[in-house]
């Protein structure tokens, strides 16, 4: 119950401020500063090996979701089908150490626990996936070149200095209030690192499109995703909500509960939160959250596959156009 009353109050603090949270935020800038520079230092500093594949890596500056698993999974639907394409990911609150095949070719080879949720997601909604999961992005690309990939995909690889890669970047959907860095706001990267960026995305590059599978007249959202307010398009479809901390391993009995206090036909859920509730019996409504890569950016990112021995080149280019759209 506290790391649910806690996982709200952050919320409010990143992102609706008042004057107790306002002031905590001004004691913690000295940390923030810290933080700020040692960040900075780590991008100045950085030497990136660049690997025989190209590699593009999916972020955002912020802490929690912008939308990154949408778009990582319109990506591989996009290119997979011309390039042996691999998702690598962190695997954040897996059970399991090292790195981790979570699927190839479609053949799921692990459960969550030792997956985690975000990666079993790729591996049950893609056809055909390749899901690598470790804490070294470095071997798993190795390990994704051994067994054929052309292309790879990194989910949250903004921060992954060491590796060479075209960088897309997300801005959330909510602004934050305060633009600092962590602890006394939400950037995890200093705001000015969107012109690091070779692509921020823009309503020019996808379509999203958002429908319910298997809808009930009386639905009770459960969701432990990153700032739930995201969701504010659908609470007026619910007879209720529960929030939970990013990454939340439900029980049945705890799903029952809620079903039980909003007297509910069925739980709204997203991708996320299905595949760790799908075995569990229960009436389930999954909010579909679809990402559809639209042709100024799948040119773009053709682009640079295709000259990717020249993609210092293509890297500038995409800048100076970046640069170009700010005037």
């Amino acid at each position: 119950m506290f790391n649910r009353k806690f996982h709200i109050w952050l919320e409010k603090y990143f992102y609706q401020p008042e004057f107790f949270e306002l002031i905590i935020s001004a004691l913690l800038l000295p940390f923030s500063a810290i933080y700020y520079c040692i960040v900075w230092i780590k991008f100045k500093l950085a030497k990136p090996i660049k690997f025989d594949i190209p590699v593009i890596s999916v972020g955002n500056l912020v802490l929690g979701g912008s939308g990154k698993t949408p778009l990582t999974k319109a990506l591989f639907n996009e290119f997979s089908h011309k390039y042996k394409t691999f998702i690598i990911l962190r695997g954040y609150k897996r059970e399991s150490k090292d790195m981790q095949i979570v699927a190839l070719n479609g053949d799921i080879k692990c459960d969550i626990a030792t997956s985690g949720d975000e990666a079993m997601e790729y591996a049950t909604n893609l056809q055909n996936a390749n899901v690598i999961v470790s804490n070294d992005r470095k071997i798993a690309i190795n390990e994704a070149i051994k067994l054929g990939a052309k292309l790879v995909i990194l989910d949250d690889g903004f921060g992954k200095t060491d590796i060479y890669k075209l960088n897309i970047l997300l801005k959330p959907t909510i602004n934050p209030r305060l633009n600092f860095t962590i602890p006394s706001g939400v950037y995890r990267y200093p705001k000015s690192f969107y012109n690091l960026a070779d692509i921020i995305l823009s309503s020019s590059d996808i379509n999203r499109q958002t429908t319910i599978i298997n809808p009930c007249h009386k639905m009770v959202l459960m969701t432990a995703i990153a700032n739930p307010s995201r969701l504010e398009f659908i609470f007026n479809k619910c007879v209720g909500r529960e929030f939970f901390a990013d990454h939340h391993k439900f029980s049945k009995f705890e799903c029952e509960n809620i079903l039980k206090k909003y007297n509910a036909d069925s739980l709204l859920v997203t991708q996320k939160d299905y595949v760790k509730i799908k075995d569990f019996g229960l009436s389930v409504s999954i909010l579909d959250l679809k990402t559809t890569i639209l042709p100024n950016l799948a040119n773009k990112i053709e682009i640079f596959i295709k000259n990717y021995k020249n993609s210092d080149t293509i890297h500038q280019k995409f800048k100076k156009e970046k640069y170009a759209k700010k005037q």
